[in-house]
């Protein structure tokens, strides 16, 4: 049975952080994530929740962190499954209650089958009640008469900036998804099906005990430019590129990269024309990461890059100012090919907490060292829309770049820095493996 990947003292210091915050005479729920049904009786892999693996690491179902402080002090419980061999037989052996209380960072364990009776007792003499809502059925029946606050809110703040140990797990992350997009590259020939290429990658992130982060996006052709495309299924045709989106996780820690290639190993010059440019952008984008930069610092950046560069290419007959939009609000013309924001955070959610992307309330954090970010300009010309005139020359092309960028006093680190992006050697490295 594995053993946690991060010391005692690390889960401890990230408790003591969130706790401290919370009033005196309160109770915190974290539920993990409920098993989904695939079909039947097929569930599909279980994932624990990022909450409840942030402040202690465990990775069963049916597990709930609790935290119940009283003047001053807190006591830190995790409810588990018991032992049962019966079970056990045919799902694995358990860690139960008493090797929860021996091997996790909490006081102590409990049968969750208790659970109803502790939780009436935990909450007795409570002012406030902490929980995450939805994951835990049982548990939201239990709490259904009585007020409870979103216990979200006072953990996502301490998730922004990573720890060392994060970090380190975030790089065996990055370099994995780079190595297998490298090999996805050198596999590649003229006729081979986007299946195929996702094969290619996910063996390799299970190769190196890890697995995928999101579905992977494995788009030839047209298929490129639908942002979120899952069925990979299409066979890629000699001159089509490939956009290849795939991250993996390690420890529950995500990577994000989007390579995109020829299949068979030469750029057009249309195509070369728009990839340049969607380099440059995401350049610029990456070198915006700067500590104390507002959020959309680098969005900003790569949509004066890309609108610009429209422009120039006939694309858009405008003005940069046009090109943008009414006051500056980068939500003009352009957008009618970079449809998507420039990044996200990155951490236990490949879409990680604390803000930031396009439709949120708030203008995003401030970055800060020790953040982790996506930048991932693109540029998509699908013959099949019907929204806005596609070029003839740019017709079928989509084409999205994105890293992984840690953020430090000294400006940005790309962790997935040895994934090949340069023309020259992409088209040296494609196919070199058969």
């Amino acid at each position: 049975m594995a053993g946690l990947p991060f010391t005692d003292s690390e889960y401890l210091n990230r408790q003591k952080n969130v706790l401290d915050e919370l009033p005196s005479e309160s109770v915190l729920f974290i539920p993990t994530n409920p098993r989904a049904v695939r079909s039947n009786d097929v569930s599909y892999p279980f994932r624990a929740s990022s909450y409840i693996l942030y402040l202690c690491g465990w990775t069963e179902p049916d597990g709930i962190f609790v935290a119940r402080k009283s003047s001053g002090n807190w006591k830190t419980i995790l409810f588990v499954q018991p032992r049962d061999t019966k079970s056990e037989i045919w799902e694995g052996i358990r860690v139960g209650v008493e090797g929860a209380s021996e091997g996790w960072p909490v006081d102590e364990a409990a049968s969750i089958v208790d659970l109803e009776k502790e939780v009436r007792i935990l909450i007795q003499g409570c002012t406030d009640i902490f929980t995450i809502e939805g994951s835990s059925p049982e548990l939201d029946m239990i709490l259904s008469d009585v007020d409870t606050s979103d216990a979200k809110s006072h953990i996502d703040g301490h998730r922004i900036v990573k720890s060392e140990m994060e970090i380190e797990l975030m790089m065996k992350a990055a370099t994995i998804a780079s190595n297998a997009h490298i090999l996805a590259i050198e596999s590649t020939y003229a006729g081979i099906g986007e299946w195929q290429i996702q094969a290619i990658v996910e063996g390799h992130f299970a190769h190196n005990k890890s697995q995928w982060s999101y579905p992977s996006i494995v788009g030839g052709g047209d298929n490129a430019t639908i942002l979120h495309y899952k069925e990979n299924d299409c066979t890629i045709e000699s001159g089509d590129l490939v956009l290849v989106d795939a991250g993996c996780e390690v420890e529950g820690y995500a990577s994000d990269i989007t390579r995109t290639w020829p299949v068979n190993g030469q750029f057009t010059d249309a195509q070369r024309e728009i990839y340049e440019l969607v380099l440059s952008a995401e350049l610029a984008g990456i070198e915006a990461c700067q500590p104390g930069s507002p959020w959309l610092s680098m969005h900003r950046a790569t949509s004066m890059v890309l609108a610009a560069g429209l422009i120039e290419l006939g694309i858009l007959d405008c003005s940069i100012e046009e090109a943008i939009g009414e006051e500056n609000d980068f939500n003009g013309p352009y957008r009618n090919f970079f449809m998507h924001g420039t990044g996200h955070l990155l951490g236990l959610d490949v879409h990680d907490v604390g803000g930031g992307r396009p439709g949120d309330d708030d203008p995003g954090p401030i970055l800060r060292p020790g953040m982790v970010v996506t930048v991932e300009p693109g540029l998509y010309f699908g013959s099949w829309r019907t929204d806005v005139t596609i070029p003839e020359r740019y017709s079928g092309i989509g084409i999205r770049i994105e890293d992984d960028v840690l953020i430090t006093d000294s400006g940005p680190v790309v962790l997935t820095a040895n994934c090949p992006k340069k023309i020259d050697e992409i088209e040296a490295l494609v196919g070199s493996n058969r």
